[in-house]
């Protein structure tokens, strides 16, 4: 009998786990995915190039479609999982209940948003999902990106190619200084403001 497999999750690590278990042994497990997005899996990392308009959304999706049905694989898209029950092995979503041999929990991080005044406003984004981009999209005017790492110039950038004037605020003293020195630091600002985007270092939101 198959073993009933429920992953928490319906992103990049879940589909590539449920990928590598049918890969191996297709019979083994029933796959159910639950996500609390209602789109189908998709790639987070190319979430800039749908921002900016160089790439539709349908280019981004992991899977086809046919792939799950072809493999018994169960997707509960747009459902939060509520509680889990370890004794029992059940576990509520805010749809239904499941039961489950083995559980894997694979939701992702969460962005951080500092507590500054404001925060909460509706033209606040973070920038992680297909819904942020959407939002982010229906907008207009001027953008602040706050945060100088890999995500926050991706945003800049993809901002500036839409044609919107862009600042982007960072703490550290150069752009990526997990992944650049300074000199490879200077270069990207200046390759940022070569684009338009202005880069105040060494700055915060108060």
């Amino acid at each position: 009998m198959m073993r009933q497999l429920i992953i928490i999750g319906n992103g990049m690590a879940a589909t590539r786990l449920a990928h590598a278990l049918i890969s191996r042994d297709a019979t083994r497990f029933a796959i159910t995915l639950i996500g609390d997005e209602p789109c189908a899996a998709y790639n987070r990392i190319q979430l800039s190039p749908v921002l900016s308009g160089e790439k539709p959304f349908a280019d981004t999706r992991l899977l086809p479609a046919d792939w799950y049905a072809a493999n018994r694989i169960s997707v509960l898209s747009g459902e939060r999982v509520l509680a889990v029950d370890h004794a029992a092995r059940t576990l509520h979503t805010d749809r239904r209940q499941l039961s489950w041999d083995e559980l894997v929990f694979a939701t992702g991080s969460q962005p951080f948003i500092p507590p500054i005044p404001g925060h909460a406003q509706p033209h606040v984004f973070a920038f992680r999902t297909l819904a942020d981009v959407n939002a982010m999209l229906a907008m207009s005017g001027p953008v602040v990106v706050l945060g100088g790492g890999v995500l926050g110039v991706e945003a800049a950038a993809a901002f500036a190619r839409r044609g919107d004037s862009v600042t982007l605020v960072h703490r550290a003293d150069r752009l990526m200084e997990q992944q650049l020195d300074l000199r490879a630091g200077d270069l990207l600002a200046a390759h940022l403001r070569e684009r338009g985007i202005t880069c105040e270092l060494n700055s915060g939101i108060t």
